[in-house]
């Protein structure tokens, strides 16, 4: 069974390089059998910004690409933390938040990038998780999307 690393790589995929935090919070947190992340911001592969609102800036397509970019960095910071993803069991839970126009209402539409991705590497059963996927009027540096949540390790 290829590692989730592989599963990457057939799909594509890199894990970006991510920057540095200017707030005061840990990436990655275990607890027990739970693995917890923080809100990992869109970012491109450089470790630039992903930006701007969603609805008006952002078109669809570049918003859910940008949860992709999410939740690519999650993976980052869980192999920062523990140097491989394979320890990962399950997907628990995901918040995701989209920095959106007020009409905006795709939200869940935008978050299926970083879902579609954890479905990929984990499968339907372990990969799909609770979710909930809400409008936020702004985000951390114009960031076009944010996700946060838990695995089961």
């Amino acid at each position: 069974m290829p590692s989730i690393e592989e599963k990457l790589a057939n799909l594509g995929y890199t894990l970006p390089t991510l920057p540095g935090s200017k707030g005061i919070y840990k990436p990655v947190l275990e607890v027990g059998n739970l693995l917890y992340y923080s809100g990992h911001v869109s970012i491109n592969t450089d470790g630039t910004f992903i930006v701007g609102k969603v609805g008006d800036e952002v078109d669809d397509t570049e918003a859910k690409r940008a949860a992709l970019q999410c939740g690519l960095a999650i993976l980052a910071s869980v192999k920062n933390h523990y140097g491989s993803l394979d320890k990962i069991k399950r997907v628990v839970k995901i918040l995701g938040m989209v920095n959106a126009v007020p009409e905006y209402t795709k939200h869940a539409l935008i978050i299926n990038g970083c879902s579609e991705l954890f479905v990929q590497l984990w499968g339907e059963e372990n990969g799909k998780g609770v979710r909930s996927a809400v409008g936020m009027g702004s985000l951390p540096n114009n960031v076009a999307v944010e996700i946060e949540g838990v695995f089961e390790i």
